[in-house]
């Protein structure tokens, strides 16, 4: 039992861990409004992406309720960050 015990384990350290290439991977909705609020503010935010939280009375709270109940914004959102990464990218 203890050759299968230290052969299990050797195997467990052995393996190396997949890199993951989706720039979405462990971001938080709430860090990636964040991000896109403070790069653009809320009025431009607002003429990107035309949804009443971040024209009217924007904050972080009412903007994550929103879009936590709203598929085709959050994609949109998320669509903006990924558009906004690879134009930093590039610069």
């Amino acid at each position: 039992m203890t050759k299968n015990y230290k052969r299990n384990m050797t195997d467990k350290l052995a393996k190396p861990k997949p890199t993951v290439k989706d720039p979405l991977h462990g971001k938080t909705l709430q860090s990636i409004l964040e991000y896109l609020q403070a790069f653009y503010g809320w009025k431009e935010l607002g003429e990107k992406i035309d949804i009443k939280c971040f024209t009217m009375n924007p904050s972080i709270k009412s903007s994550l309720t929103f879009l936590r109940k709203t598929e085709w914004a959050r994609l949109k959102v998320q669509d903006l960050y990924l558009y906004t990464l690879r134009k930093n990218k590039q610069k």
